[in-house]
């Protein structure tokens, strides 16, 4: 017998939006609920592909699908029940607007926080060593060292701006490296402080650190939370790492400090308007984001495009996760509900 929510005589169409070959394989690779038929669609939601999800009870959406309050409403009159986040974050979710139409969300709280957390770490050791460049040398056959200097991690003071689990996961690693570890967070962690993680005010965290990375969700409190001010709060030369939300960062911000030495290295595995660009191959396009162009024409600055989630162990579990949150609101329970 199907789920609760639906007769014996019906089944519960599952269509997933913004799906890539990887999505396809992790998401039929795990136990499906009840009853329940998955349809892939590579387009991104919007309010002119939500008709393709008509009679889907569930919506299966990511970080840059449209869930606007236009967009919810053409899903509720299609039969769309059920949003089902194959993220943590759901910034991008007209809450007030799903409860209005009727339609529940649910998210993928956490994953693998190892993951965002490594390739934080990635970047850092990319960005110091000057892997990137050293690699397009050596590959035109060129040996030389010069410019290529870089520095010990150990024993620098690294910022870290949010410690929940991907916070605290990266506050491992770094510590695993020597280094001295501070962070801001409304909520510190008690195991962190035990371990000698130090919790400041932002304005000193920014101010002591040589290594910032941000690790905080996106709210109206910390959107733009990297600003003009903020850049000139740090030390002089340092670095900042962004795997969180690329709203955490003011982007033409980020240029001056770059353009003018305040900021030394810049990483980052989001952008504030990604969502037109990342998840696709643009390389035969001319770019059209001047901002994004100035960005990856400095030698200090590498970008990889929302790539921080992207293991095998975390594509399992999201999988896993959203497919067991729709199972279980078929079955009329609430399971990682996120609501107004």
């Amino acid at each position: 017998m199907l789920a609760s929510r639906h007769s014996e005589a019906t089944f519960m169409r599952i269509m997933l939006f913004s799906s890539q070959p990887y999505d396809r394989e992790s998401f039929t690779a795990a136990t499906l609920p009840t009853g329940a038929v998955l349809e892939f669609q590579c387009s991104h939601l919007s309010l002119a592909t939500a008709a393709l999800a008509q009679g889907c009870a569930v919506v299966c959406a990511f970080i840059n699908d449209d869930l606007s309050a236009p967009v919810l409403q053409r899903l509720a009159a299609g039969g769309t029940q059920l949003i089902a986040l194959r993220s943590a974050g759901y910034n991008h979710v007209d809450l007030k607007a799903a409860q209005q139409c009727g339609i529940q969300v649910v998210r993928v709280p956490a994953y693998s926080p190892f993951a965002i957390a490594e390739h934080a770490t990635a970047l850092i050791l990319a960005l110091n060593r000057r892997i990137h460049r050293a690699f397009n040398r050596t590959r035109e056959g060129d040996f030389s060292l010069h410019g290529l200097i870089g520095f010990d991690l150990h024993g620098k003071t690294v910022g870290i701006i949010g410690t929940g689990q991907i916070g605290s996961a990266f506050a491992s690693i770094m510590a695993g490296f020597g280094c001295q570890l501070l962070a801001h967070d409304p909520q510190p962690d008690a195991q962190l402080q035990a371990r000698g993680v130090r919790y400041l005010p932002l304005h000193e965290v920014l101010a002591q650190a040589q290594i910032i990375s941000l690790h905080c969700p996106l709210t109206t409190s910390t959107r733009h939370l990297i600003n003009q001010q903020s850049l000139a709060c740090m030390q002089h030369g340092a670095m900042l790492i962004n795997t969180g939300r690329g709203a955490l960062v003011d982007t033409p911000a980020l240029i001056d400090a770059l353009k003018n030495g305040q900021l030394g290295y810049l990483g980052l595995d989001v952008y504030e308007e990604e969502a037109a660009l990342f998840f696709e191959d643009q390389s035969d396009l001319p770019l059209q984001d001047d901002v994004l162009a100035r960005l990856l024409t400095f030698p200090n600055v590498i970008v990889t495009a929302h790539q921080a989630y992207l293991t095998r162990e975390a594509l399992a579990a999201i999988a896993s996760t959203t497919l067991e949150n729709i199972a279980c609101w078929a079955a009329g329970q609430v399971r990682n509900q996120v609501q107004a």
